[in-house]
């Protein structure tokens, strides 16, 4: 064994010990972290021939990078939609690492993680109170959840239309109709050679981000034959908005289409108790897609798809190992490894396993109900504020406004002034138009001195633009 390696392998326990060391460190001091990170030119580092050994890299790292990391993880990141990790989705995290197991099987075979992930998603079903007809996988994030998820929809359009798209590709367009899909939506139908452009954009209810059900089934009407796809949103990542899923569900009686909700955040409203009839209907949904490095706070890479057990066969087919004998056939041996896109992954059920049963579903709804009430909270001051304006309605847990009376250029030179500042992040957008700021809030550490913080630095970086204003 290389030298370095063996002295690494006998002093495992103190070179873990540091590592913890480092981490407790960030825990510590999350607070207080900057919530962005400053630019920094690349370095031109070259591959050490001996190498260092682990001791001598983490000093490196110490040195040359802990100091830049930004407070993602932390309360005043409002940028995108990012959560944290909760205490115990890290201990999941390590344990997932340190194990390192090849998460294929269900039946056991190798190692029990296939099995764990399977009840995981038992788990999951009960927290978003869907019906055991579903059933799901872990993927990296929303973008392959969604790939996932509409691989299986085109390759049940092909059956539909007589052909398997997975044997013969793509021979007939298929027909995809949404109001306002997520970018990872329409990256996932680039990827499958579906078209990006390939949507039918239906009509939006006036001033909303939510699909006019009237016109998606006007729709539907011109296209009954069983070669559609509809793409409904639980949450837009813009202002939270919400498809009537309950009206859209109705229309599955009706028509024959696939319907996929992206529910990245938005489906974690399940638990809230005055906010979930807004997923009221998802039941019926063909396929779904949750973020769990979002709002349910599980480190990255994370997320989870459900499909509903009727698909089982077309999902086979579209992600199956035929060629690979040594793997048993597809149809027969369901692991794992023929119905999700990737065979090499991580054990990534173990980090929501470990949150979920360390905080239950009383802890994990606190978290969403806390976001909600801050998110209304700076939405109070913005709507009370004679130098804030709201640009879009607070419906959940994100908060589009801009800064009264400022050109385009004064607005752009506002966030980047408040950003600078590193205390609060958040990032533009355009909402119906209209451009703006929006905080996003689905951290578990965030509480209302962090509001308090975010609205002296508000007032403070719009003093600074008024003086360079006059």
């Amino acid at each position: 064994m290389y030298k370095k390696l063996a002295s690494d392998k006998e002093n495992i326990a103190l070179l873990l010990n540091e590592v913890k060391q480092v981490a407790m460190q960030h825990f510590q001091e999350i607070e207080t972290v900057p919530a962005s990170a400053k630019p920094r030119e690349l370095k031109n580092y070259k591959l050490p021939k001996e190498g260092l050994g682990a001791e001598a890299v983490l000093a490196h790292f110490k040195t040359e990078y802990q100091q830049l990391m930004c407070g993602s993880s932390g309360p005043r990141y409002w940028g995108y939609v990012t959560g944290g990790a909760t205490p115990a989705s890290v201990m999941g995290d390590w344990l997932a690492t340190t194990f390192d197991q090849n998460t294929q099987s269900i039946k056991g075979r190798g190692d029990v993680s296939g099995i764990m992930e399977k009840e995981t998603i038992q788990l999951l079903l009960e927290f978003f109170n869907l019906p055991k007809t579903f059933y799901g996988g872990f993927v990296t994030g929303a973008t392959m959840s969604n790939f996932t998820c509409l691989g299986v929809a085109r390759q049940w359009v092909g059956k539909n239309q007589d052909y398997d798209v997975a044997l013969t590709g793509l021979q007939k367009p298929i027909q995809v109709a949404a109001g306002m899909p997520h970018s990872s939506v329409v990256k996932g139908l680039s990827m499958l050679g579906i078209g990006s452009t390939n949507i039918h954009k239906i009509p939006l209810l006036e001033g909303r981000e939510a699909i006019n059900v009237e016109k998606l089934e006007a729709f539907l009407k011109q296209n009954p034959t069983g070669d559609v796809i509809v793409l409904s949103s639980a949450g837009t990542v813009n202002s939270v908005d919400f498809d009537d899923l309950e009206a859209i569900s109705k229309l599955k009686e009706i028509y024959n289409f696939w319907w996929h909700i992206d529910a990245a955040f938005g489906g974690m409203v399940a638990c809230v108790e005055d906010k979930k009839q807004l997923i009221s209907g998802w039941k019926k949904a063909d396929s779904i897609t949750v973020d769990c490095h979002k709002w349910l706070n599980i480190p990255y890479d994370s997320a989870v798809f459900f499909v509903q057990e009727k698909h089982q066969k077309r999902q086979v087919e579209t992600y199956q190992n035929s060629n690979a004998p040594y793997l048993g056939n597809p149809m027969e041996n369901f692991t794992y490894l023929n119905f999700l896109p990737e065979n090499s992954r991580r054990f990534r059920a173990l980090p929501v396993w470990f949150s979920l049963m360390a905080y239950g579903k009383k802890g994990h709804q606190e978290i969403v109900t806390r976001n909600i009430d801050l998110a209304q909270q700076l939405a109070n001051y913005i709507e009370t504020s004679k130098d804030f304006q709201l640009v879009a309605p607070t419906r959940v847990n994100v908060v589009c406004f801009k800064v009264v009376g400022l050109s385009q250029e004064k607005q752009d030179l506002f966030l980047t002034t408040l950003n600078s500042r590193r205390k609060i992040f958040i990032t533009p957008s355009v909402y119906n138009g209209e451009a703006c700021f929006r905080a996003a809030f689905v951290n578990w550490q965030t509480t209302q001195k962090d509001i308090a913080i975010a609205i002296k630095e508000l007032e403070a970086t719009f003093q600074i633009i008024k003086e360079m204003k006059s």
